[in-house]
């Protein structure tokens, strides 16, 4: 009895960490459509973007019963305890992934036909928008493949679309703006999201750091550090014994 109630945990268990990826390759497609009708004034695919709200929600909320349910099971292990809340909180970050990329996409429609963001700034957001996309990326090999390692290289990896959000904001502030109020308007909000949209992928990052160690990413990088003058410590101790034990 006990056997088949574990696999019928095991089997949840899967079909939640299933739906995660589901929910990740729904964000992407959303987040790539709102960007192409940003940059590229597109208005199908502002439409289409907006169209994907009911499938986040469907996806959102079977994850979300997943987790209660689970939740609900008497003596789960420690492990998928952790993952199971690991989940939750990751569950969370995507979906704000994807209404974030939809408020792109709105922005874009309103806009149109016209662009949201004035054509000299485009360089700056087609990089932030290419940024984005790769850790999207990241972040679903990730969800297939936990790798603490690997998750704290993306932990650091929205520097970069830090400093393109802080240029963009010093244009507005600390420089003649020749563009007028409402692109400022759209500039910084439009900047906001995608910066935004990069810090929550970091957050997933951190849930599977925590998932795959049971630390936070913070923990993880001083017990590694740790390691390292260990195992260095224990180098030159070797070398030391070789040299002078002949």
């Amino acid at each position: 009895m006990l056997f088949v109630m574990r696999t019928a945990f095991r089997d949840s268990l899967n079909a939640f960490a299933d739906d995660l990826i589901v929910l990740c390759d729904t964000v992407r497609i959303t987040v790539q459509k709102s960007l192409t009708a940003l940059l590229e004034s597109d208005l199908q695919d502002a439409e289409e973007a907006l169209s994907m709200t009911e499938e986040l929600e469907e996806i959102q909320q079977r994850c979300e019963q997943r987790a209660v349910e689970l939740l609900a099971t008497e003596g789960p292990l420690a492990r998928d305890l952790r993952q199971v809340v690991s989940s939750i909180y990751i569950v969370d970050d995507l979906a704000r992934m994807g209404s974030l990329a939809q408020h792109i996409a709105k922005s874009a429609r309103r806009r149109h036909p016209s662009c949201a963001v004035p054509e000299p700034l485009l360089p700056y957001f087609a990089e932030m928008a290419r940024l984005n996309i790769e850790m999207v990326d990241k972040v679903r090999h990730l969800l297939t493949n936990p790798n603490a390692d690997v998750a704290m290289v993306l932990v650091t990896d929205d520097d970069l679309i830090d400093d393109l959000h802080d240029h963009l904001m010093m244009m507005l502030t600390r420089r003649e703006w020749p563009h007028g109020t409402v692109a400022a308007v759209d500039v910084a909000l439009l900047a906001r999201f995608l910066e935004r949209f990069a810090d929550h992928s970091v957050n997933v990052a951190a849930r599977i750091v925590y998932l795959a160690t049971g630390l936070t990413p913070t923990e993880y990088q001083e017990r590694r550090h740790q390691e390292r003058e260990e195992a260095d410590w224990a180098k030159r101790f070797a070398e030391l014994e070789a040299r002078f034990s002949n």
